[in-house]
């Protein structure tokens, strides 16, 4: 059984009109598609963590555009946000969930909406399947095959669920030797690779490790 990332790109015109307002709107990130019923249907229900802030403007967007129906927002302390939607897909994603499905390939969550304009996102399936879903996808839609290999969902479990960010500030202190015995790197060193402040970039090392333990712990099952 295979895994690829993928990235994946396409025209302004063609993307869905809240992935646009996050590549043209400053403070934010990225969202991440958590959960969806009914994905690719004419209506589809969905749960996004939206990394960025404030909602406001996000809320003022939500209610421009006519693919929503129904939506709600719950904020967080660390300047993002949960967000319940009630969605009609553009034609594109759906021709692009129709390609997935059909090849019968596994999404793994998160899928990223980043403020680039990328969408990036994990398939799991059979070696053949995971190649004609990479065909099947529709045109207009560019396709960069990021990593391929053995599907090993330790892999994925851990770093589940981390914003782009978070998950770029623990890779940044892993390289700088900030986890080394004894420690030679400082958040001070993270803060300069990630262009921020060290305080900024010790927030984002202490919500990544806050996440990493509580899922450790959750699949904990006692001394063998």
């Amino acid at each position: 059984m295979k895994y690829v990332r993928l990235s994946l790109s396409m025209a302004p015109e063609v993307r869905h009109p809240m992935h646009q307002f996050v590549v043209e709107r400053d403070g934010y990130r990225a969202s991440y598609l958590l959960r969806g019923n009914d994905v690719g249907e004419a209506v589809q229900t969905l749960l996004f963590h939206v990394d960025g802030f404030p909602p406001d403007p996000y809320r003022e967007a939500l209610e421009r555009t006519d693919h929503v129906e129904e939506y709600a927002i719950s904020t967080c302390p660390d300047d993002t946000f949960y967000l319940y939607v009630r969605d009609r897909p553009s034609e594109t994603g759906t021709e692009l969930v129709e390609a997935l499905t059909t090849a019968g390939l596994v999404v793994v969550s998160p899928i990223a909406y980043r403020a680039d304009g990328t969408v990036g996102l994990t398939l799991v399936g059979p070696g053949g399947t995971v190649q004609r879903a990479v065909e099947a996808v529709p045109d207009g839609v560019g396709v960069d095959v990021r990593e391929v290999g053995e599907y090993d969902s330790r892999r994925f479990e851990s770093g589940a669920g981390l914003t782009d960010r978070q998950f770029a500030a623990v890779a940044a202190a892993v390289d700088c030797g900030y986890y080394e015995t004894p420690r030679s790197g400082t958040t001070a060193d993270v803060a300069d690779r990630l262009d921020c402040a060290p305080g900024t970039a010790a927030e984002h090392l202490r919500k990544a490790e806050s996440h990493v333990m509580a899922r450790v712990v959750d699949r904990y099952d006692g001394p063998a």
